[in-house]
């Protein structure tokens, strides 16, 4: 479904009168090849409507970015748009009037009724203001799996994380890797999330993210959880890469048997042309427990002292949630709309998976970054960095992790 000039001319999408041709710098960190094709679908939707995407692609993941990114802002050097992830990253820059308000157009476009689920304009809004254009729901509770891998082993794919582990000494002995992992903290910390979900189970994890219960971060549920940690640590020690997609790579050519990521990892196989539920498999939750986070990405707006930069600023936020962007871009990354009320009927097996959790409205979780603020994140993936790098014991792990529940915001 892919976005032509001709549709983006003849769909009005803003309700004020047209502004004049913009020329804007847009700041992302979408620089995988899956993540490449889906930010085009928005640079083309852009320049078809007469106006000049200037990318600023920074290379690396969200955590290399956002330093940048707000040191432009604060620094006096703003970009005209630029892409964070639904949650708290943005609270102190919209307290200090850096960011553009974006109410007029959320309030122009019903965005109060078109966006599903509530949570992520209410990540957008601050005392009652909306401050940024929701555009994808990404969940991280995902398991990756190989089918290749697996044939290669002689063992049957797994149904859930348990025959995950069950299998990984068949792999083993056929030479592949049972968990592709990247080597850096918030990718670990992904998988400890998702683990999380799937031993502890929504509630408990619920009670210490959300209500920061440091009693149930200490208890037997969680004292499973890091041990199960420990186990996928073992299993990814012959993970030798650094980036998320390279390790998505591993599970694409059958040198691994899974990867836990998050719904990006999507846009990897569809550029390797590998098809959901032939080539490859996935498991929500990691197949015990049907529920999914619903983080993601928003575009928010640096406030510039030039109206017809402001105007433009205002036409793109509009454009990020219309529907036929919402479509093209989400089918492109394999994240799910922020919009209720747009046709995916072409998703592929894994993103109707997503979209039946979404829809049951009981499998839906807030993520980290909106449960969290940032820099209790860091703390946990620093955490996890020094426990995938080291032998660092479970039980040692889980008291550091306590420590952090018990001061975190």
């Amino acid at each position: 479904m892919k976005l032509t000039t001709k549709l983006m001319a003849a769909t009005a999408l803003v309700a004020a009168p047209a502004v004049q041709a913009a020329e804007l710098e847009v700041t992302h960190w979408w620089t995988s090849g899956g993540e490449a094709a889906a930010v085009a679908e928005l640079a083309e939707a852009w320049e078809a409507a007469g106006n000049t995407w200037i990318d600023g692609a920074i290379a690396g993941s969200g955590g290399t970015a956002r330093p940048i990114i707000i040191s432009r802002i604060i620094g006096g050097d703003p970009m005209a748009a630029t892409q964070l992830n639904h949650g708290r990253q943005a609270e102190e820059l919209i307290e200090a009037g850096l960011l553009t308000d974006l109410t007029e157009v959320a309030e122009a476009n019903n965005w109060a009724e078109i966006i599903n689920p509530p949570s992520l304009l209410e990540a957008c809004t601050f005392e009652g203001r909306v401050y940024c254009a929701p555009l994808n729901i990404h969940s991280a509770q995902w398991l990756w799996l190989s089918r290749d891998a697996y044939e290669t082993a002689g063992v049957d794919v797994p149904n859930d994380w348990n025959e995950f582990v069950a299998a990984a000494p068949a792999l083993e002995e056929a030479g592949i890797v049972p968990l592709a992992m990247g080597q850096q903290g918030w990718q670990q910390n992904i998988a400890f999330g998702d683990i999380t979900v799937a031993i502890a189970g929504v509630d408990n994890m619920l009670a210490v993210l959300r209500d920061k219960d440091a009693d149930v971060a200490a208890g037997p549920e969680y004292t499973a959880v890091f041990e199960a940690v420990a186990t996928a640590r073992e299993l990814a020690r012959d993970s030798n890469v650094q980036d998320w997609n390279l390790a998505t790579n591993m599970v694409i050519t059958g040198q691994a048997g899974g990867q836990l990521m998050g719904d990006w990892a999507q846009g990897e196989f569809q550029v390797a042309g590998q098809v959901a539920g032939e080539d490859y498999e996935c498991l929500p939750g990691l197949g015990l427990n049907q529920v999914l986070d619903t983080g993601g990405d928003a575009f928010y707006f640096p406030v510039i002292d030039d109206e017809e930069t402001r105007a433009a600023q205002l036409e793109m936020a509009e454009m990020l949630v219309s529907p036929e962007v919402q479509v093209a871009f989400n089918l492109a990354k394999g994240s799910l709309p922020v919009r209720g009320d747009v046709d995916l009927s072409a998703a592929n097996d894994c993103m109707q998976k997503g979209l039946a959790i979404l829809a049951s409205g009981d499998g839906i979780l807030p993520s980290g970054d909106m449960a969290l603020s940032q820099d209790s994140t860091i703390q946990v993936e620093d955490l996890m960095a020094e426990f995938w790098s080291s032998d660092m014991s479970a039980a040692d792990a889980q008291e550091r992790y306590v420590d952090i529940i018990s001061s975190a915001d």
